[in-house]
């Protein structure tokens, strides 16, 4: 979404992200600021990882989540270990465990792209607009603008019949009370003058009505197909759908 906006719409002069995640948003404090030490850190993964047959790159891989997960590393070493493990783990997930360790395990790729050092140099460009903060979503309030607003808010998706627990990207969860203190702040949002959109999954509650448009009564909702990967047996890999909430 972020990349789409920057490359499609050159008329934007300012844009905000946020993440809770530390390590994600120094990885991109990283591509911004300082993309060539991002690249000496990444490059050196990349190398070793092509030479090792399967066994043995699954075996790297634990010892290198065991060590993001218990070494003291620098901040930009974080931020490279947290990218050569998305690039190498099972779909790209990032999921963590009630100690808040990583927990995903290894993905069978022939040759993931590591290093892409092309693309964090195009993407070094592109960012050179964009504030990068980390911290509560809410926090995200005190650094709108004065003039015009759109919002765009990605949380964790809630499970389709509440029979799945895949939502804990971090340590410390999102159900649904923590879904409904995000509607209440998309209200004071609204309240605002803001623009805002909002994704997540085609939830339903116990009786089988949508719960997203429940929660989100008065709001504009659009339905559509999104792929899935999650699922480990690609036949099962279908296309489910999602809900767009909007205020406008």
């Amino acid at each position: 979404m972020l990349f789409h906006m920057l490359t499609r719409h050159p008329n934007i002069h300012r844009i905000v992200i946020n993440d809770i995640n530390m390590d994600l948003i120094r990885s991109y404090q990283l591509v911004k600021d300082n993309p060539e030490s991002l690249i000496e850190l990444l490059r050196p993964f990349e190398q070793k990882y092509y030479k090792l047959n399967e066994d043995e790159r699954r075996q790297y891989f634990y010892e290198v989540r065991h060590e993001y997960n218990t070494s003291l590393l620098t901040e930009n070493q974080r931020a490279a270990y947290l990218i050569f493990l998305n690039h190498t783990c099972f779909n790209g997930l990032y999921r963590e465990n009630g100690s808040g360790s990583f927990n995903v395990p290894f993905g069978r790729y022939k040759k993931p792209k590591i290093c892409n050092a092309e693309v964090i140099m195009a993407d070094h460009e592109v960012l050179t607009k964009v504030d990068i903060i980390c911290g509560d979503y809410k926090h995200i309030i005190s650094h709108l603008g004065k003039g015009y607003n759109f919002i765009y808010l990605d949380p964790p998706y809630r499970p389709l019949m509440g029979s799945c627990n895949f939502n804990q990207y971090s340590k410390s969860g999102f159900g649904d009370p923590e879904q409904v203190e995000l509607k209440t702040f998309c209200d004071r949002l609204t309240g605002r003058g803001c623009h805002l959109m909002l994704s997540n999954s085609d939830s339903t509650n116990a009786d089988g009505t949508s719960y997203f448009e429940t929660l989100y009564e008065g709001y504009f909702f659009e339905k559509i197909l999104a792929p899935r990967f999650i699922n480990a047996y690609a036949e099962k890999r279908k296309k489910q759908t999602e809900v767009l909430i909007k205020n406008y």
